[in-house]
């Protein structure tokens, strides 16, 4: 599922390089793809936002070295659940969540936080090494707008969305099932690293949960300190224009102060929700993918136990019928090899899941660090340099209200 390759440019100047190249060396395969000019389109429930996506490349597979296409949310997540669908054991991206609140689907703020977590999202995939080979890619990266709503058309509701696989998940964590013979046994591996990973990616899941509403918080107590500063701006310069003396032009400078300082508080506030808790949010959607892999594996190993009892049951029946040298013997071989086909390609597309998620985790793990890395030197830097604007701000305004207070 989800190669965590950087978060997007504008979240940092040092996150986006690690993302994909945006100005690659033309001797170096490359994929560097851009969601960009947001336009809403239609009105009322009908209206959606389009997007430009922009792919440079130099891979063969591509029609042209750049190519500009319109697309959509819902041909965002055409390709998400392609992807994940047919790529079983890859962490495939999280997109982002779709508002059903009109008077914030449509404000300039979440239009370009979504827009950028989708940038993120199409290039988390083009930087991955399996998934940027994907044909779905290739079509989602080039096809006219009539082609991706015919596809989207007549696949929709064809693959099981991430959010049905973990209810999967919590039915076959609860169920029991025979497997040998009549014993009673969960239908759950009891392999200790699969635990471990069980166990770590739960408990992230809550650390991040309860970090990022924190980091909700604090963009909420810059935005109201901020209308709080605006407001006793406001009223302190009314309270100088009365004056007229002294204390009144000290009044007034002390009330333009404040609203200075009341819009450097709502800038960083913006600056800490795109670059803070909007990271902290997208590795908590990506949690959720990797739970739903999770869903996938259990799901796939419940079926190899399946299919491997069921094949004992008729390799019985088959000696049996064999013994008596029923006529029924031929019918039975050929189920037998049938299904015993079946099987071993269940325990090849567990196997593969497997494999697979072991090579994820370390990526994922690997690029958290960075990522996060990233996210909260940002958020120092911000607060630093917030607190000195402030204190400049207030240090300069110091020798005026001294002035007066000594009057």
């Amino acid at each position: 599922m989800v190669n965590f390759e950087g978060m997007e440019q504008q979240r940092s100047s040092t996150g986006g390089a690690s993302l994909s190249p945006r100005s690659p060396s033309s001797s170096q395969p490359f994929l560097s793809v851009s969601v960009t000019d947001p336009v809403k389109l239609g009105n009322g429930v009908q209206s959606y936002i389009s997007y430009r996506v922009i792919t440079k490349t130099n891979f063969q597979e591509y029609q042209a070295p750049e190519k500009i296409v319109i697309r959509r949310y819902s041909d965002f997540v055409w390709l998400r659940d392609r992807l994940f669908e047919k790529y079983k054991g890859i962490f495939i991206p999280p997109l982002p969540e779709k508002s059903a609140v009109e008077k914030f689907r449509f404000s300039a703020e979440f239009i370009e936080m979504r827009r950028q977590a989708l940038d993120v999202f199409v290039n988390r995939i083009a930087s991955h090494h399996q998934l940027q080979q994907s044909e779905d890619l290739m079509t989602f990266l080039q096809a006219e707008e009539e082609t991706m709503e015919r596809l989207r058309s007549h696949e929709a509701g064809l693959f099981k969305k991430p959010s049905d696989l973990m209810q999967i998940f919590k039915d076959v964590q609860s169920k029991v099932s025979d497997v040998v013979l009549g014993k009673e046994k969960p239908v759950e591996e009891s392999d200790a690293e699969y635990e471990k990973l069980k166990h770590y990616i739960f408990e992230l899941e809550n650390h991040l949960g309860e970090a990022q509403k924190h980091a909700y918080r604090l963009v909420k107590r810059h935005r109201e300190l901020g209308q709080s500063l605006s407001d006793f701006g406001k009223a302190v310069k009314l309270l100088g224009a009365s004056e007229g003396n002294a204390l009144g032009k000290a009044f007034s400078e002390l009330g333009i102060k404040s609203e200075i300082l009341s819009v450097k508080l709502q800038k960083e506030a913006h600056q800490l929700l795109m670059s803070f808790e909007e990271p902290l949010k997208d590795y908590v959607r990506a949690v959720q993918s990797i739970k739903a892999t999770i869903a996938e594996r259990a799901n796939a190993f419940r079926r190899q136990c399946e299919l491997a009892e069921t094949m004992k049951l008729k390799e019985i029946n088959l000696d049996k019928l064999m013994l008596i040298r029923s006529e029924k013997v031929g019918e039975a071989e050929r189920e037998f090899h049938e299904l015993k086909a079946e099987s071993e390609q269940a325990t090849k597309t567990f196997e593969t899941i497997v494999k697979l998620m072991n090579e994820e985790i370390g990526r994922f793990q690997e690029q958290k660090t960075l990522d996060m890395g990233i996210a909260f030197h940002e958020f120092a830097k911000g607060q630093a340099r917030l607190a000195n604007g402030i204190a400049d701000a207030w240090r300069s305004l110091l020798p005026k209200l001294e002035a007066c207070s000594s009057s």
